[in-house]
């Protein structure tokens, strides 16, 4: 992370940096986030991040009066100049002041949601792949957060960490129902006879704004591409596999428990990934 951050209008040392420490955010976890890409010294498809966390944030009850898409797109460019960005990620969140909370203080005025803006180098580029295991967790999709990219990551930095100890990069997350949603920090396609396959968002997967451009790319390309219902044999019967995220980009897995696969450069996965690659270069 980069040592200056944006907190409340104001630029400031990350390590001086403070908040409420009584609030709905830091108590309870009221809060979302987005994380997108920094290409050229601009921030990839931030007008797509920005309706996604309103969409969430109105979902949380978190307040957002006084922030609009302009003013704090203006606010990330100052701090990505200031911190000297070209190539890299950014990660606006909204911290929730207050709530219908059980512990809270006294509003003496002031804003009702705390806007922090951080930036970081690019997440370093697997250019062998990336390895993919199966997490022994699981999503539940009857909460009131599924689906939301709220502070409450906690379950898929568990399983990305359970992951990393078995020598994997990602794993795949089912919900309890047994049906496939994503991977821990990125959204999971494959494909199988040259149809490109993915998670509805019903079974709790995240809509990510990368997975939506992807697809884009995949039809402006005639590649079929079909949202389902799949479990894990659909997965296991896979021709090639590819994830999306804002700091991966287009990842390839070359590795899914004991199963191999080829980077192939005709590969759909390796055609979406370099149609996506171009699109960054324009971000502009």
């Amino acid at each position: 992370m980069h040592a200056v951050i944006y907190l409340n209008k104001t630029m400031v040392d990350a390590t001086k940096a403070r908040v409420a420490p009584v609030s709905s955010a830091m108590l309870y976890g009221r809060g979302v986030f987005t994380t997108l890409a920094v290409h050229n010294g601009c921030p990839f498809l931030w007008s797509k991040h920005w309706s996604r966390l309103v969409d969430h944030a109105g979902k949380l009850s978190i307040e957002i009066a006084g922030l609009t898409e302009k003013s704090i797109g203006q606010a990330l460019e100052k701090l990505l100049a200031v911190n000297q960005v070209e190539q890299g990620r950014a990660r606006v969140i909204l911290l929730a002041r207050g709530g219908r909370d059980s512990w809270k203080t006294k509003t003496l005025g002031g804003p009702k949601t705390d806007l922090l803006i951080m930036t970081s180098d690019p997440q370093p580029a697997r250019s062998q792949g990336l390895t993919l295991a199966v997490s022994p967790y699981r999503f539940n999709t009857f909460s009131a957060l599924a689906g939301i990219k709220s502070l409450n990551y906690l379950d898929q930095v568990l399983s990305w960490e359970e992951a990393h100890t078995r020598d994997f990069d990602e794993a795949v997350m089912l919900n309890e129902r047994g049906e496939i949603v994503s991977t821990t920090m990125a959204n999971i396609f494959w494909v199988k006879d040259g149809t490109v396959h993915t998670p509805n968002l019903n079974t709790g997967a995240i809509a990510g704004v990368t997975r939506a451009t992807v697809i884009e790319l995949a039809e402006k390309q005639f590649i079929p591409v079909v949202e389902g219902i799949y479990e894990m044999g659909d997965l296991t019967d896979a021709d090639e596999i590819f994830l999306t995220s804002a700091s991966l980009g287009v990842a390839i897995i070359t590795t899914f428990d004991f199963r191999q696969y080829a980077l192939t450069a005709g590969s759909i996965g390796a055609r979406l990934r370099e149609s996506f690659q171009a699109l960054t270069r324009t971000a502009c």
